[in-house]
């Protein structure tokens, strides 16, 4: 006997639907922490945050440090940088530590139940570390301009409010996260498997895209780790002060 087809030109899943999706994860597995995959995981996060701090960080201090109006890579390249980075990591750890890069990426799958309590919260501590020892790596090599030109450090721009850099940070967070969730959807592998679809393209994209909306406001953090490890090393009353608030 033929099955019918869908409009779509599928052949019905049946079960009901063309795509499979995954069980959540438990609250806490104890069981992961027993596991080499776990800590090979940590360590990615760990190595790709560092990673993506160090020459995004750089890229902004030898920046600033030009001096002619046409020198160095301006606001758009920085924020090829930024997106263009974590295109690279995330392709690089994707299959090792799912590439989240980002305490707010990591608590957004976990509030999806995408990952346990606690790889969510050891992950967080690993990109936190990460960030710190990329920006100290910048100040290492880089410490004269480094110390002088703001060390990639996230603050809010004069003429702004703090207020606008809070939603300016929310949105373009919600973009990044957005873009995740749907990158990596089971559903459009199933159905459009017709086009293909490179997750840590549209991740980086997006980064790259909010980068250029929130540069001029607050720097662009979007990132927890990276603002909280470009803070640790530059250790400014302001930059705290604006972090607090």
């Amino acid at each position: 006997m033929s099955k019918e087809v869908s409009e779509e030109g599928h052949l019905p899943h049946p079960h009901g639907k063309d795509y499979v999706d995954p069980p959540p994860a438990p609250l806490l597995d104890f069981a992961e922490i027993k596991l080499w995959s776990f800590y090979r995981a940590l360590i990615a996060e760990f190595i790709a945050t560092l990673l993506f701090l160090y020459v995004t960080v750089a890229t902004v201090i030898g920046h600033k440090k030009q001096t002619g109006p046409c020198d160095g890579v301006g606001l758009l390249g920085i924020a090829w940088s930024f997106g263009g980075m974590i295109f690279v990591l995330v392709y690089c750890t994707a299959g090792i530590s799912g590439g989240h890069i980002n305490p707010a990426v990591t608590f957004g799958l976990f509030l999806a139940r995408k990952v346990s309590l606690i790889r969510a919260v050891l992950y967080m501590v690993a990109q936190c570390l990460g960030a710190i020892c990329g920006v100290g790596l910048v100040k290492a090599f880089m410490k004269h301009p480094y110390n002088h030109l703001g060390g990639g450090a996230n603050s809010v721009a004069s003429g702004y409010s703090k207020g606008s850099a809070l939603g300016a940070e929310i949105i373009g967070t919600f973009v990044l996260v957005y873009t995740v969730f749907s990158a990596t959807d089971p559903k459009r592998s199933a159905r459009d498997s017709h086009v293909p679809v490179l997750a840590p393209l549209p991740i980086g994209f997006a980064v790259f895209m909010v980068h250029l909306a929130t540069i001029p406001i607050t720097g662009t953090g979007i990132n927890p780790a990276r603002s909280f490890g470009a803070a640790v090393i530059f250790n400014n009353d302001k930059v705290w002060d604006d972090h607090v608030c």
